[in-house]
Formats: structure tokens, C-alpha cells, sequence
């Protein structure tokens, strides 16, 4: 069954060009997310972007909603403490969850179950339930204790996808090598994408 509520949790680590993309891609494809940013994720987008979303929950939920034009009720974004999100629980939990970018601490936390916050919570709750789990780790270069953090989470089934683009493609631009990552997360997702060619097809097998 293709993933429809999708959670994307994005922390502090540099790449957040990364998951807003897939945000917006996600949202073009009619799925619903469940959205979870972390303070340092929302102090890296300031410094990464030109995005200026408001501190207040619900105001940043509507602020992004709008950015991306989601449909009504289509976004919704949880606090890092907010324990009676479905996210919390097994059997309100999404269908597949994104940590896009992770932060070598969140990789921790998350392999060692400490769920101390609805990130880690929501990515316990994930592999308890044996739903999809993507794992973006930022990072290098990696530390002893990162690779078995790494080899601990894969040996549990979560797909561990650090955002190292390929240039086969010959990008022009910041933006393509972006689309590039978000295609191969969409792809394990099973959501329909134009981003990037298949490889081996021409350009009008691909479309």
C-alpha cells in the first residue's frame, strides 16, 4: 500500500533545503504530513534560507501551508513536546516517516530509544509498529559511534539515506542536485516523481 500520511521531521542539522523540498513535493502529490520541527531545525532554516516562519505553532502550520499552497487540513504540523499527536501513539502513528535532515544526535537518541521529544517518539513508534522509516544523517565526516548508530537502525529495518547527490545527471543548478536527493526519497516512498530520470530509460520512456 502506497504511504498517504507521511511524517517528515526535520532537525538541526545543515540541508533543510532537503526537507522543505520533499514537503512540497509531498504536498503536490496529495498526501497528508504530519510535520515536526525541532528548535535547532527552525534556527537552521533561518540561516539556510530566506524563510522566515513564526515561532507559534500554529501559525508556522499556516505559514507553510500557505508557502506550498496544501490543501486545507492537508498540513499539520505537532510541537516537539506535544505527546497527544497520533504520532505518539501506534495506533494514530503516520504510514512512513521521513528524519530529513537528522542530526547525528536525533540518529542517536532514535537508536538507542530515549524518545524524549515527539521526534524521537514518532521514529520509536515507527520501527515498534514496523512501518517505513527513512533516516537522513548529515555528517562528515562519521564518527565510530555514528556508523554503529547507522548499522544498528538498518539491522531494524529503517533505510538509512544520507543525501550524497550523484552528478551523472550533470546539474546546472543548487536546486537540481536538491531534486535529486527528494527523487530517491520519493521513490522509497513510493510518490510519483519527475524530478529525476530512471536510470537506463530515454526522456520519454522516464515521463
Amino acid at each position: 500500500m502506497k504511504p498517504h500520511r507521511i511524517a517528515l521531521a526535520m532537525t538541526g542539522a545543515s540541508g533543510i533545503q532537503y526537507g522543505l523540498r520533499l514537503m512540497q513535493c509531498l504536498i503536490e502529490a496529495d498526501k497528508q504530513i504530519y510535520l515536526l520541527l525541532s528548535q535547532p531545525a527552525q534556527v537552521v532554516m533561518a540561516m539556510e534560507t530566506e524563510l522566515k516562519a513564526p515561532a507559534d505553532r500554529r501559525e508556522a502550520q499556516a505559514y507553510f501551508s500557505q508557502l506550498y499552497n496544501a490543501k486545507e487540513g492537508q498540513l499539520t504540523l505537532f510541537g516537539p513536546q506535544q505527546w497527544t499527536a497520533p504520532l505518539a501513539s501506534g495506533s494514530g502513528t503516520a504510514d512512513a516517516m521521513v528524519v530529513c535532515p537528522c542530526t547525528t544526535g536525533t540518529l542517536a537518541a532514535i537508536a538507542s530509544g530515549q524518545s524524549n521529544n515527539l521526534i524521537e517518539r514518532a521514529a520509536d513508534v515507527m520501527m515498534k509498529e514496523k512501518r517505513q522509516l527513512i533516516v537522513m544523517p548529515r555528517e562528515m565526516p562519521l564518527s565510530e559511534i555514528h556508523l554503529e548508530n547507522m548499522l544498528k537502525l538498518a539491522r531494524m529495518g529503517v533505510t538509512i539515506m544520507p543525501p550524497n547527490p550523484g552528478f551523472y545527471f550533470q546539474p546546472q543548478s543548487v536546486a537540481e542536485i536538491i531534486d535529486f536527493i527528494v527523487a530517491k526519497v520519493l521513490d522509497h516512498l513510493q510518490v510519483e516523481q519527475q524530478l529525476l530520470p530512471r536510470w537506463g530509460l530515454d526522456e520519454n520512456e522516464a515521463k
